[in-house]
């Protein structure tokens, strides 16, 4: 009995008895502080040291930047540069009028030799011709006796061909570039609104194509005086372009439209026994004996027939047609024929007379200049430049006078009535209607792009 009491009062203070401390975590706990006591002042001094890091780095990097954009850096480099310079120097040259190749050359003190090689071989190539405005590289390479010798030379002699002179050995070697181009057809269609140039440019036509054009019409059509606002005109040519699609050249006008004088005239390029040429819808020609007019860009400033002189002061039979232009502005030949006369011709200063057939005669006065290989017995073309405007002779300012002369008589240009264009052949009107036909398909197919 006694037993028992005592294990249940033994079980009792068991259960009510507190539980012992665990002493390991404590000790645990106690490391840990420790630790972080020690790890704090660690992390501030690499913090402060990084700071300081990174503002020297800084530093360092401006004193850098100083040193490159000071005058003693340069001084530096150049000494360098200069113990290590190349012999080699490449330059660029614009040309110039009047300029030649040997000419060029002197200007950077190239060895005799050199440049009689080079003079010698573009001559014997006939390669010599170069153009004002455009751009001439040259790379030399300095001798022992402060000379310079050729190493390469490229210039360009139009859009489509560039020259390479290099030095192989003791010889130059010339050779001719050519870029490659493809042909595209294409078709311009505008509205003029003040003058056939201006619209021409508006739409991104070439220069050389409008002038082209201008030919073709100009034995229908008096650009200056015929043309009205709200006229248009349509052209189909060949355009050459490079790799980058850039016009390099242009190629022949396929077909030609121009709506003036209230009518349509459609012209198209037929080739026929190696004779090429304009022809209507008809098979009828273009060309005519004399042009309308023989020059471009000019206004009629006096008519055929009696006028006060001028400079005379008195009423005075005027037998020709004026057109004032300014100086320099090119003349035509109004038809193919031979030069009859090309001098000074008193009042009418410096004078050219055409013979085109037995029955016409042109005559042109006043001229600042005559073109090149112009002289009395020479043949000429219709549309050929023979001159430029001035005010030789008797003359108030530059103009162009123009006569027309009939079995020796002076006769009004502007009222003359040519015969018209020859028509072709019953053969060659056949395959004249079949190119025609295909170059009107080729239209449909451009305009519905």
């Amino acid at each position: 009995m006694f037993k028992q009491k005592r294990k249940y009062i033994y079980n009792l203070i068991q259960k009510i008895s507190f539980k012992r401390p665990n002493y390991s975590k404590i000790l645990a706990l106690k490391r840990y502080k420790t630790y972080l006591f020690y790890l704090v002042p660690f992390f501030v001094v690499y913090i402060l040291i990084a700071i300081q890091l990174n503002s020297y780095s800084k530093l360092k990097s401006q004193n850098l930047e100083n040193f490159l954009n000071s005058t003693e850096f340069y001084n530096v480099k150049d000494f360098f540069f200069n113990s290590l310079k190349s012999p080699y120097n490449e330059y660029n040259y614009t040309i110039r009028n009047n300029d030649t190749i040997e000419k060029i050359l002197l200007n950077y003190n190239i060895v005799n030799n050199d440049i009689k090689l080079i003079t010698a071989e573009i001559k014997r190539k006939k390669l010599s011709s170069i153009y004002a405005g455009t751009k001439l590289k040259i790379i030399t390479k300095r001798q022992p006796n402060e000379k310079n010798t050729v190493v390469n030379i490229v210039y360009p002699i139009n859009e489509v061909l560039s020259i390479e002179i290099r030095k192989k050995s003791d010889r130059f070697v010339v050779n001719e570039n050519y870029i490659q181009l493809t042909k595209k057809e294409v078709i311009v269609k505008k509205e003029i609104t003040s003058s056939l140039y201006n619209a021409a440019i508006e739409a991104g036509i070439e220069p050389n194509i409008i002038i082209d054009f201008a030919q073709i019409y100009g034995f229908e059509i008096d650009f200056q005086r015929d043309i009205r606002k709200n006229d248009w005109f349509e052209i189909y040519y060949e355009r050459f372009v490079d790799s980058n699609n850039k016009t390099r050249d242009t190629g022949k006008i396929i077909y030609a439209s121009m709506f003036v004088n209230n009518k349509e005239i459609s012209l198209y390029n037929f080739k026929y026994k190696n004779e090429s040429g304009y022809y209507d819808v008809k098979g009828k020609s273009i060309v005519k004996t004399l042009m309308k007019t023989p020059i471009n860009g000019a206004r009629l400033s006096s008519s055929y027939g009696m006028r006060k002189h001028p400079i005379l002061g008195y009423n005075k039979m005027h037998q020709g047609t004026d057109f004032a232009a300014a100086t320099g502005t090119p003349i035509m030949a109004s038809g193919s024929g031979v030069i009859e006369m090309s001098q000074r011709n008193g009042a009418y200063g410096n004078y050219i007379r055409i013979r085109h057939n037995s029955k016409y005669k042109t005559a042109y006065a006043h001229l600042s200049k005559f073109a090149k290989s112009i002289r009395k017995g020479a043949r000429v073309k219709q549309g050929q430049i023979i001159g430029y405007v001035g005010s030789t002779g008797r003359s108030t300012g530059p103009h162009l006078h123009y006569e027309v002369l009939t079995n020796n008589k002076r006769i009004n240009s502007q009222k003359l009535k040519l015969p018209s264009g020859k028509i072709l052949s019953e053969i060659a009107r056949k395959e004249f209607e079949l190119k025609r036909i295909k170059i009107d398909v080729k239209i449909g197919e451009l305009r519905s792009y």
